[in-house]
């Protein structure tokens, strides 16, 4: 459905990726002080003027995907897991808008957090951490959802867009160091109509116009256009003028720490000092006051670092104002022909992999948006995680960053080469959890997984072709969850479901926690989503909100993206689209069936009264359990009722345990798998006993045939 007034949303609380870095208080500076340089465009009237001037060219728009997707995230509930297959249905009618109008898209993404942007990502992450413990609070007190002022999007929302857009046929790339940069460059070299985002950097850069996606009306394609040209003339200012005007206000490069005295001098020269404003659009002024009194020369920059306290970096002004320079551009603040490092600061570095042809395969798979963090650990050793809706004060479950630590290990084996001496590389790990104060990265060892013979190597892995090496990268996928073993049962499987159990068995085995309710609750979600459609996903209403479940559904998401990573580096066992969590997982039907398990409800009303479901919801819950057994992992009920634990029985489970549910459900056992979660099933297949309370009868487990 065409949302009309799709990005009308207020001012959000915290995000987890980035969101408009760029120049603090810059944004609502222009809409306030300078309402000139607001002006409401027809993108569609934009677009046939483009094609008019330039008839074989079609009008294309670069989007920086990362100041947008906390826009395009409209599905009510946000804090159960996500709406995945509502947001895949927003993405698509956003996509189809534009491509009404005749226009072209293309996405980017940041694919790096760059060393320079670290301590602020650090800064941010901690404040995340502190809204993140007030929405649990609010849900545990109120046991609903916050409000929309309180709005975070849903854990690696971000990572799962770029494979979204690229599913619906976008063109979708992953930048080699932060996005905006990368993204003035492509919509100059392009002749782009237009970047759409929400980063006040693209005021900065001398590139094309500058859309924001808060303001766009995507039914009638109508949105702000903030002009450079209408802000330098309403502060006095030349183009030129603007890279410095913006690391005297601070930004990424240069720090507002170092700038408050020189802040507190323009202010009391300035003639434009108006109370009636706050205290940082008066520094605006002030400094652009300043600024248009100096001469436009590489001499007043050099002055001017003499007189910041720049610290020990006496030239991170001239590093800030040069940042702001794209390819063929000359600043009069700098010497001429001085050229843009950032183009090649990333090949002069010392690749962890000296393979060539295995770095060059996974830098372009980076690029195109195909792989996940692969390029990171290869090119510099060091990989990133945001924040996760996650509750600090919930003990029992531990930080998806430590529960996924295990197959990480494993998964840096698989991509890096021992040295001398057969020591792998450490890999720096920067992943926020309770009780992690980031003040510098995790160094972590990669650890060989089970795999007889050893692991392949990635030549193997990537490059070799045949159905012996097709084995080799699912069981290699496998040994890095511990589940070598299972290679026949889970081959067949459905792909998706392949995927689904690979993930739940690792969490039922990593987690000691996890009861046989938890499990219920997420093999019920995956038989149950088959089938259901954005709208009816989108209908569904609950009565209360369980912070527990809302913890583990973001466990599990993160868990996908592990499960990604591992695709990546084994040579892609999977097609990655199988991997999307809109395939397996929904946060509000995953909520409703944890909150169904926990009270004890019948197996009828957890698999919405669908017979069919029956058998494949013992046989799934059957493999987990003989996983989990194997690893003498055994997996107790634990019903915790309304949020918390209604009594100390507890039972183990093993493969003939006594059910809770009602015997009267018992349905009539034929061979209803055929077709369903099978691959290709025969009609023999070995027996596998469950026991029922009212008789003990004999389930038939799957058959299993080959992939």
């Amino acid at each position: 459905m065409l949302l009309l007034f799709f990005f009308q949303t207020v001012q959000l609380g915290c995000e987890f990726q980035r969101s408009a870095m760029g120049i603090k208080g810059l944004q609502g500076f222009v809409a306030r002080v300078c309402p000139d340089a607001c002006r409401t465009v027809d993108l569609r009237e934009m677009a046939e003027k483009h094609c008019i001037d330039h008839p074989d060219v079609p009008p294309v728009i670069v989007v920086d995907a990362m100041s947008c997707v906390r826009y395009w995230y409209t599905p009510e509930s946000w804090v159960c897991g996500g709406q995945w297959r509502e947001y895949l249905a927003n993405l698509e009618d956003f996509i189809k808008a534009f491509m009404g109008a005749g226009i072209q898209l293309v996405f980017y993404f940041d694919g790096v957090v760059e060393e320079k942007k670290r301590d602020e990502w650090i800064k941010r992450r901690l404040q995340n951490n502190k809204e993140i413990a007030r929405i649990f609070h609010f849900i545990k007190t109120q046991r609903k959802q916050p409000g929309r002022g309180m709005f975070v999007v849903p854990s690696a929302l971000p990572t799962f867009t770029r494979f979204a857009l690229k599913s619906l046929g976008q063109k979708t790339v992953c930048t080699l160091q932060e996005a905006d940069f990368e993204v003035a460059v492509y919509g100059l070299q392009h002749n782009c109509i237009g970047i759409l985002g929400q980063d006040s950097d693209y005021l900065i850069y001398n590139t094309c116009p500058y859309f924001s996606i808060e303001k766009l009306r995507l039914d009638k394609l109508v949105t702000v256009m903030y002009s450079r040209e209408d802000l330098c003339h309403a502060l006095g200012l030349s183009l030129t003028h603007l890279p410095l005007f913006a690391c005297l206000l601070g930004n990424d490069v240069v720090p507002e720490s170092l700038l408050e005295g020189f802040w507190q001098k323009c202010l009391a020269t300035s003639p434009h000092k108006n109370n009636s404003y706050n205290r940082r659009t008066n520094i605006l002024l002030a400094v652009a006051n300043y600024i248009s009194k100096v001469p436009c020369s590489y001499s007043s920059l050099k002055d001017l670092e003499e007189i910041l306290p720049m610290g020990s970096d006496k030239t991170l002004l001239y590093k800030g104002v040069e940042s702001y320079l794209l390819p063929g551009q000359q600043s009069p603040w700098i010497p001429p022909n001085t050229t843009n490092c950032q183009m090649f600061s990333l090949q002069q570095q010392t690749a962890v992999c000296q393979d060539k042809e295995v770095f060059q395969l996974a830098k372009e798979q980076h690029i195109q948006s195909e792989n996940y963090t692969i390029f990171n650990i290869l090119s510099n050793g060091e990989i990133d995680c945001s924040n996760s809706l996650e509750d600090e004060c919930d003990r029992e479950i531990p930080g998806q960053a430590l529960i996924y630590r295990p197959a990480r290990q494993h998964i840096y084996s698989v991509l890096l080469e021992p040295g001398k001496g057969g020591a792998y590389p450490l890999v720096k790990e920067w992943f926020v959890y309770f009780g992690n104060p980031l003040q510098q990265p995790e160094l972590i060892q990669p650890v060989q997984p089970s795999i007889p013979g050893g692991t392949p190597n990635l030549k193997t892995l990537w490059f070799a072709k045949g159905p012996d090496v097709k084995k080799q990268r699912y069981s290699t996928f496998l040994a890095c969850f511990h589940l070598q073993d299972r290679m026949e049962e889970l081959q067949a499987l459905e792909a998706p479901v392949a995927a689904f159990c690979c993930l739940l068995a690792y969490l039922m085995m990593q987690v000691s926690s996890l009861s046989l309710e938890d499990l219920n609750a997420f093999v019920a979600l995956i038989l149950c989503l088959k089938g259901k459609s954005a709208t009816q996903l989108a209908g569904l209403q609950l009565a209360q909100v369980d912070s527990r479940a809302v913890h583990l559904g973001a466990v599990f998401v993160r868990g996908l993206t592990t499960l990604l990573m591992a695709n990546s580096a084994c040579g892609f066992p999977f097609r990655m689209d199988d991997l999307m969590p809109w395939e397996v997982f929904d946060g509000k039907l995953f909520q409703e069936k944890y909150q169904q398990s926990h009270r004890g409800c019948s197996l009828e009303e957890l698999l919405e009264s669908n017979e069919s479901l029956y058998t494949p919801f013992q046989n799934l819950k059957s493999l987990i359990c003989k996983v989990c057994m194997a690893k003498r992992r055994t997996i107790q009920s634990r019903p915790r009722g309304n949020g918390f634990i209604t009594g100390t029985q507890q039972r183990e489970f093993n493969p003939r345990f006594q059910q809770t549910h009602r015997s009267s459900f018992v349905p009539p056992y034929h061979n209803q798998m055929r077709g369903f979660l099978w691959r290709n099933p025969q009609p023999q297949g070995r027996e596998y006993g469950l026991e029922h309370p009212s008789r003990r009868r004999r389930f038939h487990f799957p058959p299993r045939s080959p992939r």
